[in-house]
């Protein structure tokens, strides 16, 4: 479970991107966070992956508060979590194997597991034959998937997408939708940011409009 209780966050520069949301996500939900630029969708999503942190109030995770966890446990806890962003920030002068095996080589994993769990990831998004390909060679959508495939790899409980289909044309951005659809349909708790209100109403998930704080 997600809960963000009386939540703001205001950045050095004065921006107050959110002010005192209350919001519950139970565990295993499939939700988008829609609203205007600056209303402070990428904010939400980046307090759920202690990017940032709250100004003010507590966002809890499982029962706990975030504002209780120490720095030393701040990794682990982002293993957790899959981050997809509007760009994949692919390394290019690596393959796409070792662009998704990055995370599991980081964490220690043995070389059969990773080979393993990359190759279950590939096939998850359509991919598989594709290892050996640098991503200069790719499409815009494959690079987003290779993108998604390397937040998975992990198996993560929570996955956080911020505007993941903003490049792409609508048949490869509802593609894209159907695959974190498979991932919330194997457990997983999904937020989407995203602008594309057609596309949102067409998944058919509970949406949570943010308004743009007026200072």
């Amino acid at each position: 479970m997600i809960e963000f209780k009386q939540v703001s966050k205001k950045y050095p520069t004065g921006q107050l991107a959110l002010y005192n949301v209350d919001l519950t996500l139970e565990s295993g939900e499939m939700v988008f966070i829609t609203g205007h630029s600056g209303a402070g969708k990428s904010t939400l999503l980046k307090l759920v992956a202690m990017l940032e942190r709250p100004s003010r109030g507590e966002v809890w995770i499982g029962g706990k508060s975030l504002s209780q966890m120490g720095k030393a446990h701040i990794p682990n806890y982002r293993r957790r979590i899959g981050f997809i962003f509007q760009d994949p920030h692919l390394l290019y002068d690596r393959s796409v194997f070792d662009n998704i095996a990055l995370p599991l080589r980081i964490a220690g994993m043995g070389h059969s597991e990773i080979r393993r769990r990359v190759q279950a990831a590939l096939d998850k998004v359509g991919l598989l034959g594709k290892e050996k390909t640098f991503p200069l060679m790719l499409s815009a959508g494959e690079k987003q998937r290779v993108g998604i495939a390397r937040a998975m790899v992990n198996k993560p409980t929570i996955i956080l997408a911020d505007e993941p289909t903003g490049n792409l044309d609508p048949e490869l951005a509802q593609d894209i939708m159907f695959t974190f659809a498979q991932f919330n349909e194997l457990g997983a708790t999904v937020m989407i940011a995203s602008h594309d209100h057609t596309l949102v109403e067409r998944m058919q998930k509970r949406t949570i409009v943010l308004q743009k704080v007026e200072v």
